[in-house]
């Protein structure tokens, strides 16, 4: 996943620029195409950020896992609003960069919402996880990560 993003800062909720090296480093990561404006989206987010708390919140240590929000939406202003009021304290890319163009065509996403659990290497695990995690919950997280070799790097 790492590869994915290098070089591209990853925002923060609030606004801050983080690394991708160091926050997505031995994660599964949720790449969450979405959008405000799409009733869809507004209606999976509040199960996401459930989905989420649980993994990060809820087990020690916390779950191996990142989502990473990739907007469709319709001004950076927009999409600040989306993320504050509803989202999870997960990453999101910034706006304006043009590379969310190039990740919705590597990942064939035509309609939104979308979450493509990945591999740190950008490699597809599922791209139905909004349908999995709304049909087994938590339970599917399990099967992304022994789909993900990343367990085995998850022993601190």
């Amino acid at each position: 996943m790492v590869d994915v993003f290098s070089g591209r800062p990853l925002l923060t909720r609030d606004g801050h620029a983080v690394d991708p090296e160091e926050v997505l480093q031995n994660k599964i990561v949720g790449l969450y195409f979405s959008a405000g404006w799409c009733s869809p989206c507004r209606d999976f987010t509040p199960i996401l950020c459930d989905f989420y708390s649980e993994l990060l919140e809820g087990a020690r240590p916390p779950a191996p896992f990142e989502v990473v929000f990739i907007s469709s939406d319709r001004s950076p202003e927009e999409m600040a609003e989306y993320m504050h009021d509803m989202h999870g304290d997960w990453l999101a890319l910034p706006f304006h960069d043009p590379y969310k163009h190039d990740l919705k065509k590597k990942y064939n996403i035509t309609a939104i919402p979308k979450l493509v659990i990945v591999k740190q290497t950008g490699e597809v695990i599922t791209d139905k996880g909004r349908k999995q995690i709304r049909e087994r919950g938590l339970s599917c997280f399990q099967n992304w990560l022994e789909g993900a070799d990343v367990f085995q790097n998850f022993s601190n």
